[in-house]
C-alpha cells in the first residue's frame, strides 16, 4: 500500500523527523510506497513530499483536512497531531498531561497566562478530537503515555498500542573514552555525568545541576537558556554537539542523568543505556519503565533534588558500574529502530 507519512516542521537534528525518514525507507524495503505531508522544510528530505501549510497546529491540520491526503495515500499514517488519521503515533506525549505537569514547578501566574495562548488551545483541542476518535488507532511509545490517553479521554484500550522507541546500534570507537576527557581537560579518575538535550526547563537541567556532588563535572551537550540554572562551578555547558560528538561523551561519562518534568520516551536515555552508563531519571519519563531501579539506574520524582544525589553517589563507585555495563549494553540493543519499526508495520498492517 501506499502510506502517507505526516509531520508540520522539520529539522535536521529532530527525533521524529529522523524517526519519520526510518520508518519511510523501512517501509519501502518491504514493498510499501511512501509520501511525507509536511512543511516546505521537508524539501530537504530525500522523500517523495506533499506540502502542506500551516504556521500553528490548527492551521497545519485544517490545511491537511482541506487536501484530502486519502487521494494521494491508501493509509494515513500521523506523527503530528491532525484532525483525524488512520494511525496516530503519540510520540510528543499528551500536551494537556505536560501542561499540568509543568504548572506544578511554576508561579502561579504563568498556567493562567499559557490559557491564552494559542498554540496550546490548540494543541489541546487537536488531541481532543484525535484521542476520541479522529484516530482510529494510536501508538503510544511507552505505558506512561497510554495510561494518560485512557484516563483522560477514556479511550478504549484496544484502541491504543504499545510500541517503545528504538535508537541505531551505538558502537564506541576505540580510545574515545581518553580522547574525549584529555580534549575536555578531565581527569581519568573524575566523576562525569552526562545530560543531553534542549528544552532545559522541561528536561529537568536545574535539578541536575542542583542534585551535582561537589567533586563530580557535568557535562550539558545541546542549547538553552542559562537564565534561572543554579550556580555550578563544575558544569560544563558544550552547546549543539554532532552524533560523532555525543557518542564521544557517552564514552566520556560515567553516569546518565535526565531529571525530566515530563518525557513520553527519552531516547537520549536509550542510548546512554545501550552505550553501558546507569540512567538516573524521573517516574515522569516513559524510558523509567524498561530498567530496574536501583539495578540499571535511578528513579525519582521530579524535582527530588535529595534523590537525585544519592543516586548520583551511588552510580560514582566505579566497581558498582563495571558490574553492570554489559547487562545495560545487552539491554539498550533491544531496543533497536529495526525492532521498532518492524512492530509498527505490523500495527498499522492490522
Amino acid at each position: 500500500m501506499k502510506i502517507g507519512l505526516v509531520r508540520r516542521g522539520y529539522s535536521g537534528s529532530g527525533g521524529a523527523e529522523a524517526y519519520l525518514l526510518r520508518f519511510a525507507e523501512a517501509a519501502r524495503a518491504v514493498g510499501h510506497e511512501t509520501v511525507v505531508f509536511g512543511s516546505a522544510e521537508w524539501s530537504a528530505a530525500d522523500c517523495e513530499k506533499i506540502i502542506v501549510d500551516g504556521r500553528t497546529p490548527r492551521e497545519f491540520a485544517d490545511a491537511m483536512q482541506a487536501i484530502q491526503p486519502r487521494k494521494s495515500c491508501d493509509f494515513l499514517f500521523s506523527l503530528e497531531r491532525v484532525w483525524e488519521c488512520d494511525a496516530f503515533r503519540a510520540g510528543d506525549g499528551v500536551h494537556a498531561s505536560w501542561l499540568e505537569r509543568r504548572a506544578k514547578f511554576e508561579h502561579w501566574w504563568k498556567p493562567v497566562f499559557r490559557r491564552f495562548q494559542r498554540k496550546h488551545s490548540e494543541l489541546v483541542e487537536l488531541e481532543r478530537t484525535l484521542f476520541t476518535g479522529g484516530a482510529k488507532r494510536i501508538i503510544a511509545n511507552s505505558a506512561l503515555v497510554r495510561s494518560e490517553i485512557i484516563e483522560r479521554f477514556q479511550t478504549p484500550a484496544d484502541r491504543i498500542a504499545l510500541v517503545h522507541n528504538g535508537i541505531p546500534a551505538w558502537r564506541e570507537e576505540p580510545g574515545a573514552r581518553q580522547r574525549g576527557r584529555k580534549r575536555l581537560g578531565i581527569a581519568e579518575e573524575r566523576f562525569v555525568v552526562l545530560f543531553t538535550g534542549s528544552g532545559w526547563e522541561r528536561k529537568g537541567l536545574r535539578f541536575a545541576i542542583a542534585a551535582l556532588p561537589h567533586d563530580a563535572t557535568l557535562l550539558v551537550a545541546g542549547a538553552g537558556k542559562k537564565r534561572g540554572l543554579p550556580d555550578a562551578e563544575h558544569v560544563h555547558f558544550l552547546g549543539a554537539q554532532s552524533r560523532a560528538e555525543v557518542n564521544e561523551l557517552l564514552a566520556v561519562a560515567d553516569a546518565f542523568i535526565l531529571p525530566t518534568l515530563y518525557e513520553p520516551f527519552s531516547n537520549a536515555c536509550l542510548e546512554a543505556l545501550a552505550a553501558g552508563l546507569p540512567v538516573i531519571t524521573t517516574t515522569a519519563n516513559g524510558f523509567a519503565e524498561i530498567i530496574q531501579p536501583g539495578v540499571e539506574g535511578d528513579v525519582v520524582e521530579p524535582g527530588e533534588i535529595a534523590s537525585l544525589r544519592s543516586a548520583l553517589e551511588r552510580w560514582r563507585e566505579p566497581e558498582r558500574r563495571q558490574a553492570i555495563r554489559a547487562q545495560l549494553i545487552e539491554k539498550g540493543a533491544q531496543f533497536s529502530i529495526e525492532a521498532n519499526v518492524q512492530a509498527t508495520l505490523a500495527e498499522i498492517a492490522e
